[in-house]
């Protein structure tokens, strides 16, 4: 048994997740959006529409775009996206390890536990008795 959950920042929208930000973690490694989107299994136009919606959502840009040239064009994360993206990380950390401890707290006791104990621990005791007897 494990939790899933999914966390975001919303601004007028969805304005920033996991998915935007390992797409800026991956220009931030490649100094490309076209090989950080086709790495995420993403067309170049639909990662460039992203970007674009994100910066309006959040106010500021993301992306400072080098356009081709003899040794071809790129894009590096702005001053702003580089904070965003550690202040993110960061958060992220920290939401993972507060739900893991309230998971544990309520749940805890289940985890590691067949679906036949649990439905034996939760019955009440008249069933147990039953269930004890047909052995």
């Amino acid at each position: 048994m494990k939790l899933v959950y999914k966390i975001w920042i919303d601004q007028s929208g969805k304005a920033f997740g996991d998915g935007p930000l390992a797409l800026l973690k991956g220009v931030e490694q490649t100094d490309s959006l076209n090989r950080s989107a086709a790495k995420m299994g993403m067309s170049y136009s639909k990662a460039w529409g992203l970007i674009r919606t994100l910066e309006g959502r959040l106010g500021f840009p993301l992306l400072e775009r080098k356009v081709g040239g003899p040794s071809g064009g790129g894009s590096k994360l702005t001053s702003e996206a580089r904070e965003l993206v550690a202040r993110y990380e960061g958060l992220r950390r920290d939401v993972d390890q507060a739900m893991e401890t309230l998971f544990e707290k309520h749940f805890g006791p289940l985890k590691g536990r067949s679906r036949k104990e649990r439905e034996d621990r939760d019955a009440p005791d008249s069933r147990r008795r039953r269930g004890r007897r047909r052995k």
